[in-house]
């Protein structure tokens, strides 16, 4: 994984954050620099993947065949969240630093703005099933045992009377009041949708520290932290947060309580508040590097989003004013560390038993208390075996004597996790990004401790089970034959854990986990088989919740039964299908779900990417039993075996002739089949684009393409351009775009070409103007436009507000619809100026299409797929 990326200090956020916070943190590599995007050493990344299975059961089987054991280590999907993470930043922040601030005066543009007439359809609220025995094949997740999912679930907090809330990554805060399902959004009248924390104090009151803190590709910022008094039945709004400004753009780990005061471990240090007057600011206590916080001398720098993260605070109970905090960037930094404070300074501890004193080893941490006191457990990330591609997880802990001071004794290493009945060869592979733990409130010995699967111990770590593993496929239950299948192997959860809660419903402890598909409970004494899989697993992913994480939506008639077929790729769900007389939601592939191509005459045939052009394609659906013959092909084009392509990569067909498919790595590739492509042979290279260059966008029409590019795509040194030339290969030039001018110098995001005049195109371009970006070059605009076939561009954005620009749709009669970081906005036929469309949260729309159903279609990232008529745009 090749591209190096570019820390935040521009994601950040005055008013509110909702920006990627690895958007903006590059991951360093084993030498210390700051600009390896890969979470391995330079060049270790790439050979460590290409051992180890990918996400699919197809994948796994190829990986199976050229090895003695078929698991999975997880090593490929860690890499995969990293690069994805630098590339979602670079287009954000290229190419330079970001201010604090740019989201903020984006969203109060947006308020005032005029609205179109309609209103959105949420297309995709209802159940959504990973196992869908219509699409069971070697492509997708089918018969995994995951069941039905949504988005991912960051946060999650429940009490004794049957109230739980989940907190998703880029969703809200939804209350479920049956002890999950039946939920209702209680967040959506806040600036930012990303959770963090979610925290029930002793008076039941809720809080909520908005910015997820997983450090991956989609990580939103937050805009601090809000208190709902009554959360049973209230919802949060802006004049619940506490304190005053000071936690914008940040990312919340952890909320702890000690007496009357409130504790966040964040991206941008330790601060404390009281819980009893929440007016005031928040109160500093602790940063490791000052001089890179907000207003500190260094605090352009780009490396200074990482300089000051903390991830969890533990409290000595005999001594509530003793405490240990755990701080690091998770790739490594010298300041890693755990730290306590002695005479009103703060000293790195250097003797805590088993728990490593050695930076090198102290990453992402998390802490968990027994309730009586008598124990801390805590989880611990290495760097160096992150850096290494080794060993990522450097233990589970426990101190027995109650105190965070310890002693610590080891209790689990990777290799003792991966013998308890894990699907996986090296569990904590992603440790960074997926942790929790959990102590049964009624036994200190009873600990659940969160990885890219559930573990669980009922000894105090002397016996580990996993009664939630990463997947059923390959233990001796499961079978692909779906009636071998049945009533085999018991429901698992989805894979990467994130959040856990101890709640109670009619009288019954419950258990409730958090992870990429969103949220499953099981009783707290639970049954499990003799592998110590668990039996009683639930899904709470009912269908009235869509926190779903879309890249992209595509649509097409639905011959069989009319209407129309909506798919859409998703982080980590695969890609969904959503037929006119489906009351479930069915997953057709598995894996990350990238870009989508869709025949709008007929909407079985699709054509997904998985990532990095790794493009599937089918003409039925992808519908199966798993016995017939094969229904998905895999037709990626070259660029995709040499990891020249962007995580997300750009394909499209052409408007005039859509058997022409176009597909944008280092090089431009056509192929002429259509749906009916069978193998990757058929792709033909008509440009290079140049070394170290990569497309960001593709277009094409009646033969002529346009591409899109950058390289470097990070703010050291960022380049963008435009290529143009014909699907024969002929023609092919580089537009000049002046480092300054008419074009700003950043990301350039999607393509669109007039169908009446292929010389007539359009231009998004992403990240912030000069008013927020040092960068050189940043200039101003996010809408270009040029009628001579990009050899001269106008700036057509007008009262656009200054946000990232992520997609184009033109609709018929000439209007424009405009998908961004904080919604959609049209320009009707002969305007020049702008409206948003309708309502939606606070989430991003990366793309929108129009359908042939006369509609348009918003896929967000978090809160699933929109719909709105045309008609009433106007």
């Amino acid at each position: 994984m090749t591209t190096a990326h570019r820390r935040r200090r521009g994601l950040a956020i005055g008013a509110f954050a909702i920006a990627g916070l690895m958007a903006a943190i590059p991951a360093q590599a084993s030498s210390g620099g700051t600009g390896g995007a890969s979470i391995f050493a330079p060049g270790a990344a790439k050979a460590y993947a290409q051992k180890h299975a990918a996400r699919t059961p197809a994948a796994a089987t190829a990986a199976a065949t050229a090895s003695a054991s078929p698991a999975d280590d997880g090593s490929e999907e860690a890499d995969e969240i990293s690069e994805g993470a630098a590339q979602w930043s670079e287009a954000r922040t290229s190419p330079g630093v970001v201010a604090p601030g740019a989201y903020g005066a984006a969203w109060n543009a947006l308020q005032k703005l005029p609205s179109t007439g309609g209103s959105w359809q949420n297309v995709t609220n209802l159940p959504y099933n990973s196992d869908d025995p219509r699409y069971r094949d070697y492509d997708s997740n089918s018969s995994g045992g995951a069941g039905l999912v949504t988005g991912r679930m960051a946060a999650l907090a429940a009490d004794d009377e049957g109230h739980v809330y989940a907190g998703s990554a880029g969703g809200g805060v939804w209350r479920s009041s049956t002890g999950g399902g039946k939920w209702t959004a209680i967040s959506d009248a806040l600036p930012a949708q990303s959770t963090g924390a979610l925290a029930l104090d002793s008076k039941d009151r809720l809080w909520l520290g908005t910015g997820e803190a997983t450090t991956n590709a989609d990580a939103y910022l937050g805009s601090g932290v809000y208190v709902l008094d009554h959360p049973e039945h209230g919802s949060f709004t802006s004049r619940d947060r506490v304190g005053g400004t000071e936690l914008q753009s940040t990312s919340i780990h952890e909320l702890r309580f000690s007496g009357t005061t409130v504790w966040a471990a964040t991206s941008e240090g330790l601060w404390s508040h009281s819980t009893v007057h929440l007016n005031g600011p928040w109160k500093l206590e602790f940063a490791p590097n000052p001089a890179y916080m907000p207003g500190g001398s260094l605090a352009n720098d780009p490396s200074s989003a990482y300089k000051n993260i903390v991830s969890d605070i533990a409290f000595d109970p005999r001594n509530p004013g003793r405490v240990v905090v755990a701080a690091g960037w998770r790739s490594g930094d010298t300041y890693n560390g755990f730290y306590t404070e002695v005479a009103g300074q703060w000293q790195k501890l250097t003797s805590l038993g088993d728990l490593p004193a050695d930076a090198a080893d102290i990453g992402s941490v998390t802490f968990a208390r027994s309730a009586d006191g008598s124990r801390y457990y805590a989880i611990d990330q290495s760097p160096a075996g992150l850096n290494a591609g080794t060993d990522a997880l450097a233990g589970i802990f426990v101190s027995k004597s109650g105190s965070p001071f310890g002693p610590w004794t080891r209790i689990a290493t990777s290799d003792q996790l991966a013998a308890s009945g894990s699907a996986l060869t090296d569990p904590g592979a992603q440790g960074w990004y997926d942790q929790f733990l959990q102590v049964d409130p009624n036994d200190p010995n009873h600990v659940f401790a969160g990885l890219e699967e559930v573990f669980e111990t009922k000894d105090g770590g002397t016996t580990w089970t996993t009664p939630g593993p990463y997947w059923n496929f390959y233990f001796p239950c499961w079978s692909i034959d779906p009636t071998k299948q049945t009533g085999d192997c018991s429901q698992t959860t989805h894979a990467d854990q994130h959040a856990v809660a101890v709640g109670s419903y009619h009288g019954k402890s419950v258990l409730y986990v958090g992870n990429d598909g969103g949220m499953y409970k099981r009783p707290l004494d639970g049954a499990a088989d003799a592998s110590g899989h668990a039996t009683d697993w639930t899904s709470l992913n009912d269908g009235t919740i869509d926190t779903l994480q879309y890249y992209s939506v595509g649509v097409g008639k639905d011959l069989a039964n009319g209407g129309v077929s909506v798919t859409g790729g998703l982080q980590d769900n695969g890609q969904s299908i959503l037929r006119s007389n489906d009351t479930v939601m069915g997953s057709n592939f598995g894996g990350d779900g990238g870009m989508t191509l869709n025949d709008p005459a007929n909407g079985c045939n699709i054509a997904q990417e998985y990532v990095y052009l790794e493009i599937n394609v089918t003409q039925n659906c992808a519908a199966n039993n798993g016995l017939g013959a094969p229904t998905t092909y895999n037709v990626p084009p070259p660029d995709n075996a040499t990891s020249n392509a962007r995580f997300i990569a750009p394909f499209t067909s052409d408007l005039k002739t859509p058997s022409t498919w176009v597909a944008g790595g280092e090089n431009v590739w056509v192929q002429t089949q259509g749906f009916a492509i069978r193998s990757s042979s058929a792709w033909t290279g008509v440009f290079d684009l140049g070394a170290g260059h990569v497309a960001t966008a593709v277009a094409a029409s009646g033969g002529k393409i346009y591409a899109a590019w950058c390289g470097p795509c990070n703010s050291q040194g960022f380049t963008r351009g435009i290529a143009v030339g014909n699907a024969d290969g002929t023609g092919w030039q580089q537009i000049t775009l002046p480092a300054t001018g008419s074009v700003p110098n950043r990301y350039l995001s999607s393509l669109a070409v007039d169908p009446n005049d292929n010389n007539h195109v359009y231009l998004a371009v992403n990240g912030f103007s000069r008013s927020w970006n040092e960068g050189p070059g940043a200039g101003v605009g996010h809408l270009y436009e040029s009628r001579d076939g990009g050899l001269t561009w106008k700036d057509i954005s007008s009262n656009l507000p200054d946000i990232p620009a992520d997609s184009i749709a033109l609709t018929p009669g000439g209007g424009i619809a405009l998908g961004t970081d904080l919604g959609a906005l049209y320009r009707a036929p002969g305007r020049t100026t702008w409206k948003v469309i309708g309502q939606l949260p606070a989430v991003a729309v990366t793309q929108v299409v129009v359908g042939p159903d006369n509609r348009l279609y918003a896929a967000t990232h978090g809160r699933g797929i929109y719909a709105i008529s045309l008609n009433r745009l106007h």
